[in-house]
């Protein structure tokens, strides 16, 4: 009698860490799935979906949104979000604008490094002040759109970007540059997430920071650099999309915030903390883009459509977390 509790309870541990490893891969790898489906469907749907120059069309439109995507999942994993990101795209438009007479490599850096100084500065308030990310990050929204304003003296700066322009407009290979850009941006977001202490440290934070406090690591330090590479990255996104468009705008990345969130949750990515990978990232920045490219596609639909249906995928996907969740 004393042993059938023992062998009941061999039994029911494989099925648990079974039914712990579908639920993940169902969480992590459910936006690829669905991506590839809602792709099958426009494809038999609109006979020019399935072309190479549409491909390279969402690609392209999902590049800028995608580097966001890649520093707020870092953000969301550690267990916050970074609302400033849209606004420091438009900075880094308008930066890029004027450093382009000195050269790309000013054009390219200003933006990254005023990006990087956003970010320090909403970690710094985060981590040592103990303030909330939302409160810091929607101040820091605002007021740098605000100074993208100033900044602009209007709406638009006109530039000539030459060889700068060519970094966001050419190809390689046949493939667009900011193609290759996204890619190479997640393919080396990946490796830090999950290759490096770093990436370890983001994890342990985002599941448990006070555990992680316990073992040793620098949460305040980890959170600041967090929040750096989430500003460094919009930063970037921004400067491109100014070499993309041969121009500064101080409205440009408005609601692209909103958007890298609805990605990285859309992704896998739970909004709690301490889960989420790269690969579901991509996934959800993709699947928004085919969304928005298949409405484009209709023609007779407006953008506000998009907004509509990136919301229910959104809603949909963090049911399903919580639901997997609760589960496992």
């Amino acid at each position: 009698m004393s042993d059938a509790p023992a062998a009941g309870a061999g039994i029911a541990a494989p099925d648990t860490e079974r039914r712990a490893r579908i639920i993940a891969l169902i969480r992590s790898r459910g936006a690829i799935v669905v991506l590839a489906i809602a792709a099958v469907i426009a494809s038999a749907v609109f006979p020019y979906f399935a072309t190479v120059n549409n491909f390279e069309n969402i690609g392209v439109a999902a590049s800028f949104v995608g580097l966001v995507t890649i520093g707020q999942t870092f953000v969301i994993i550690l267990g916050g979000f970074d609302l400033s990101v849209g606004s420091v795209i438009g900075l880094g438009s308008v930066l890029a604008a004027y450093a382009v007479p000195y050269g790309w490599v000013p054009a390219l850096l200003v933006p990254c490094l005023a990006g990087a100084a956003v970010g320090l500065i909403d970690g710094l308030l985060i981590a040592r002040a103990g303030m909330a990310p939302f409160i810091v990050t929607l101040a820091a929204l605002l007021g740098v759109r605000g100074l993208d304003l100033v900044l602009a003296r209007s709406s638009m700066v006109i530039v000539h970007p030459g060889l700068f322009g060519q970094i966001a407009n050419g190809t390689l290979l046949g493939v667009g540059n900011l193609i290759w850009i996204l890619l190479a941006g997640f393919a080396l977001a990946a490796l830090v997430l999950n290759r490096s202490r770093f990436g370890v440290a983001v994890f342990a934070i985002g599941g448990n920071e006070e555990a992680a406090r316990m073992l040793g690591v620098p949460v305040a330090t980890v959170k600041v650099a967090t929040y750096v590479l989430s500003g460094t990255l919009a930063g970037l996104a921004g400067a491109l999309l100014g070499a993309h468009l041969s121009s500064g705008l101080s409205t440009a990345g408005q609601g692209d915030e909103l958007r890298s969130i609805a990605a990285a949750v859309i992704g896998g990515v739970l909004l709690t903390g301490g889960v989420g990978t790269m690969a579901g990232a991509l996934s959800g920045v993709l699947l928004l883009g085919v969304i928005e490219n298949v409405i484009d596609q209709i023609g007779n639909l407006s953008s506000y459509y998009q907004n509509l249906a990136s919301g229910l995928f959104l809603l949909v996907a963090v049911l399903i977390q919580t639901g997997l969740v609760r589960r496992s």
